[in-house]
């Protein structure tokens, strides 16, 4: 398997080199990209042979921040996944890069390998949050309960609860004592249920109350 394509977007030359130094001597990894503010990032994109799969944004750059940036590289980059990183964990501003298009959000307190681990899912069409930062976001908008989950069967509900609390594929089955391939195919039947085509909008519906 060819390494997943990353970039970097970190303004903190001692956060970059600390992530580079660790992210970009992964296997897994061949780090296309550093820069130091979504400008650079962007003039940077034309000269690359191979474009980014995932970019690791934070929120807080100089210029455009990460959550204002998110429309351009989406735009300029609509099958990558962006990850966001930052030291907020303001719900708000989580909600707001969720509703921008980032895939997931973590903080910058994270573990490196917890870290690693989050690039890897959300290349893999994971959505990984931050368990503080899934707390903060169910906290802060209480969503109210819809008929919508009258359509799925009880485990769905129970594979749903454990998405939303940020869990990946294996943690759900770990959660729930079942296979990896049983959890897959519930999700995919609960999109086709809801009607949503990522755990990023299906945490995005429920943290509006819309699920």
């Amino acid at each position: 398997m060819n390494p997943i394509r990353l970039a970097l977007v970190e303004d903190d030359p001692e956060v970059r080199e600390l992530l580079q130094g660790y992210l970009c001597q992964q296997p897994e990894f061949d780090c296309v990209l550093l820069a130091d503010s979504v400008e650079s990032f962007l003039r940077q994109l034309p000269d690359l042979f191979l474009l980014p799969q995932v970019v690791l944004l934070d929120i807080h750059l100089p210029g455009l921040s990460g959550i204002e940036a998110l429309p351009a590289i989406k735009q300029r980059l609509p099958d990558a996944d962006v990850l966001m990183q930052t030291v907020f964990d303001d719900a708000d501003r989580i909600y707001q890069a969720l509703c921008a298009g980032a895939s997931g959000y973590v903080l910058k307190n994270t573990p490196l390998p917890e870290l690693k681990a989050a690039v890897l899912e959300v290349h893999r069409g994971g959505a990984p949050m931050s368990r503080a930062v899934a707390r903060k976001v169910l906290a802060h908008f209480k969503p109210s309960p819809s008929m919508q989950t009258d359509l799925l069967s009880a485990r769905e509900r129970d594979v749903v609860l454990a998405i939303i609390d940020g869990l990946g594929d294996k943690q759900v089955a770990a959660r729930l004592d079942l296979s990896l391939e049983t959890v897959r195919t519930y999700v995919k039947r609960i999109y086709k249920k809801l009607q949503v085509t990522s755990r990023t909008e299906l945490v995005s519906r429920h943290a509006r109350g819309h699920l």
